[in-house]
């Protein structure tokens, strides 16, 4: 795939020496696999190798279209959006409008390629900086895909979703897919007219401009280029989730930034290869899976991996002051070494294949004393009590019990549920970041016979063994009676929203308008999402009395934001205007005490946590479980918060 590589300035006997020096990524992800392989006996595996190609091919193919942004000099931050909405107008047109499939998959890609022209209308005649352009898109393109779903997952055609299956039953298509676009990114910069235009710009655009070169124009193409890739990367990951998801690939613009330049581009421009891309990807792929097996905290995880990237960026800064000259693809570097480069990279492979497998030959055994558990999010004081309350249960039972954060990424859970999967635990607990974006990576678990338990909210379209779950539609209808009957039946109240397309969110909203119609005198004058997150709530609150500053209550669908919205109402809180959240967090609860908060719809998490692990260990040991095991919500006020146990 590689079209050029480094020229070396050294040879003899510091010639393997220098090789690695002037491949670091390629180094560097050498010495991850060495390392992984090591330390963990599930890291070799088809399974889990084949597992690293999926979840590193939608970064991948963004990365592509990035390179070409990046090595004429510029940035594009929208490309984790415009796959969204790329992804969101297939869908939408597809099932919503019912156009014909081809022509919804045409839409889509012209969608990409149209966000990247405008990328480029905006630099190159508006003359916006890039940044402030490509940043301009993320928003507009995010905030249209949300707009089209009306913030719910879209269920993608059954004929697209095939990109997210196998071929012969064990070869990933969206690894086939990473390849396909890597080889048209290596031909585009080595072989065409508009590819050695892009090093020319990104070298020096004046000169470039001076030699003829119809700079403008080139750079439509080049973001149309970065658009239509962004395309081609949301419709893969949209077959992976068989669901395209308005809040899909939030933050994958920075992996993708950050695989380009670890793979030995420079941000000023001028450098940059296909394969150094791919190696970028594929070095972000590794770290996540490896860190997953070793059981790695979810907080952890982020600072390793940033350590890791500044390594790698590091070690590419010191081969360029060593001496060695970057070449341009198809500009004619020393093939002979390039292919060494990868007959070395192959043989250390073969090599510790071999030697990983006979030092973990072993590691296979007590598989069913361990259990992996995939969070939504733990950026949410409910969610870490669920952790909280399962790791107790743990740690009484003697289970090795896996932690991992998706982070609201329903892409990244579906990684996540791949490697428990890959390294055969007894048995997963899941809190889905969606229903239905789980469906495809909890059929994988139970083909491989592997029991889910599902926690707080459930898995569409696959079998698990048990939901132990609050009901979010009850604990709406409750929190929507007591704020009503708090306010006489009569009054006007403002709502704060989670985060668009999470299906807690949809079932506390339509559990609280349900339990609204029982008392037509209270009238909903607003309703704002503050994505469950309480710096949010308090903006969003202090907006929302600009316009209604006599409203006599709230209700927040989790506590959080019922804190935010607290902190916005100052002396009116508990006193003029009655709050009302959702969860039961201790600050919420303090709250509840201190007055302010009139009553928070208790979930007990803690015990969703410990009741999930006794399941899973029923489950993994062959004991029937039931299929729906209900916690009870309970509305905490002030007058019953001191007899409540969470």
């Amino acid at each position: 795939m590689a079209t050029d590589t480094l020229k070396s300035t050294s040879g003899g006997p510091a010639g393997l020496r220098r090789l690695l020096l002037d491949n670091g990524a390629l180094t560097a992800l050498i010495v991850l696999v060495v390392a992984l392989s090591a330390l963990s006996g599930d890291f070799l595996t088809t399974d889990n190798l084949l597992n690293i190609g999926v979840q590193a091919a939608v970064t991948a193919i963004l990365a592509f279209g990035v390179t070409f942004v990046i090595v004429s000099a510029g940035i594009d931050l929208s490309v984790g959006s415009v796959a969204a909405l790329s992804a969101t107008v297939l869908a939408w047109s597809a099932t919503s409008e019912g156009v014909p499939v081809a022509l919804a998959v045409l839409l889509a890609v012209a969608t990409g390629i149209g966000c990247g022209l405008v990328n480029g209308f905006l630099i190159s005649y508006g003359k916006l900086p890039p940044f402030i352009a490509t940043l301009a898109m993320l928003s507009v393109a995010r905030g249209l895909s949300l707009v089209i779903s009306q913030g719910s997952p879209i269920a993608f055609p059954e004929s697209v979703s095939h990109l997210g299956d196998t071929l012969g039953g064990w070869l990933p298509v969206p690894v086939l897919v990473m390849v396909v676009m890597g080889l048209l990114t290596a031909f585009v910069l080595g072989r065409t007219y508009i590819g050695r235009s892009m090093y020319a710009i990104g070298g020096n655009e004046e000169a470039a401009r001076l030699s003829g070169l119809r700079v403008k124009k080139q750079k439509l193409a080049i973001y149309a280029l970065s658009g239509l890739f962004a395309a081609a990367a949301g419709v893969v990951l949209a077959s992976r989730l068989s669901s395209a998801q308005p809040q899909a690939a939030q933050g994958y613009e920075l992996d993708a930034i950050a695989a380009v330049v670890i793979g030995g581009a420079s941000l000023a421009g001028g450098t940059g290869k296909a394969s150094g891309t791919l190696i970028g990807a594929l070095i972000l792929a590794v770290l996540r899976n490896g860190l997953n097996l070793l059981s790695v905290s979810a907080f952890w995880q982020q600072v390793v991996i940033g350590v890791v990237i500044a390594l790698a960026v590091l070690l590419d800064t010191v081969r360029r002051k060593a001496g060695a000259t970057p070449v341009t693809a198809g500009g004619g570097g020393d093939r002979g070494r390039q292919a060494l480069t990868y007959v070395l990279a192959a043989v250390v492979a073969a090599a510790v294949v071999g030697a990983t497998s006979l030092l973990h030959g072993g590691s296979s055994a007590a598989r069913t004393e361990k259990i992996g558990l995939s969070l939504s999010t733990l950026n949410n004081p409910f969610f870490v009590q669920i952790r909280e309350g399962a790791e107790e249960r743990a740690e009484k039972l003697g289970v090795d019990l896996t932690v991992t954060d998706a982070q609201n990424d329903a892409s990244q859970q579906a990684n996540q549920l791949q490697n428990f999967t890959s390294e055969g635990v007894g048995s997963i607990i899941v809190n889905p970041v969606d229903s239905d974006a789980a469906g495809p990576s909890v059929r994988a678990a139970n083909e491989a016979d592997i029991p889910v338990v599902g926690v707080d909210r459930g898995v569409n379209k696959a079998d698990t063994a048990a939901l132990v779950a609050s009901d979010n539609v009850e604990g709406g209808r409750l929190g929507a009676r007591a704020l009503a009957e708090k306010l006489g039946g009569k009054g006007t109240i403002v709502i704060l929203q989670g985060q668009a397309g999470t299906s807690a969110s949809r079932e506390r909203g339509a559990g609280f308008a349900a339990g609204l119609k029982e008392f037509p005198g209270i009238r909903v004058v607003a309703k704002q999402p503050a994505d469950f997150d309480r710096t949010k709530g308090l903006d969003v609150m202090t907006n929302l009395l600009q316009a209604h500053p006599g409203i006599d209550g709230v209700f927040a669908e989790n506590d959080e934001m019922a804190l935010g919205a607290i902190k916005a109402l100052g002396a009116k809180a508990g006193k003029s205007v009655q709050v009302v959240g959702f969860d039961g967090t201790p600050d919420g609860l303090k709250a509840v005490e201190a007055g302010t908060l009139y009553a928070s719809v208790a979930q007990q998490p803690k015990e969703l946590g410990r009741i999930a692990v006794d399941n899973a260990l029923r489950a993994a040991d062959g004991e029937q479980t039931a299929e729906l095991v209900k916690v009870p919500v309970k509305v905490v006020t002030k007058e019953n918060v001191a007899g409540f146990g969470g």
